[in-house]
């Protein structure tokens, strides 16, 4: 009985309508965030595309998708890059730089113990002599 009641294309329609409503919610968040985060633009020009946006959803968000398109992937590009150097300004002073001879030493005491072979300790001594 319920099979008659919805059939298998209405489904598909009901998909296909709900993952077009979720891709333009993404479509208005992402637009919201670039406007938020311009900032060669003060905040009346921000208000504008806001009240824009928001009165005219669909067309707002497609005019400002075309007016800004080329804006939009040059500030992605630029957050993402801050990101990165910011992750490795990070990792490089959590890792801290290790002084060669600290290293060969280090090296030396795990040979003595036995922890690694001869060979693993030229290999680790040359490698903090390269360094």
């Amino acid at each position: 009985m319920l099979a008659t009641d919805y059939p298998l294309l209405e489904v598909f329609w009901t998909m296909l309508i709900f993952f077009a409503f979720v891709v333009w919610l993404w479509v208005l968040f992402t637009v919201f965030a670039d406007i938020f985060r311009r900032r060669e633009i003060g905040g009346w020009g921000k208000a504008l595309w806001i009240v824009f946006v928001v009165i005219l959803p669909w067309l707002g968000v497609l005019v400002y998708l075309i007016a800004e398109h080329k804006g939009m992937g040059e500030r992605a590009a630029k957050r993402q890059q801050d990101v990165q150097a910011e992750f490795d300004q990070y990792v490089k002073s959590v890792a801290g730089k290790a002084d060669p001879t600290d290293q060969i030493a280090k090296g030396r005491e795990l040979l003595d113990s036995g922890a690694i072979s001869q060979a693993e300790f030229e290999e680790m001594k040359r490698k903090a002599l390269a360094a």
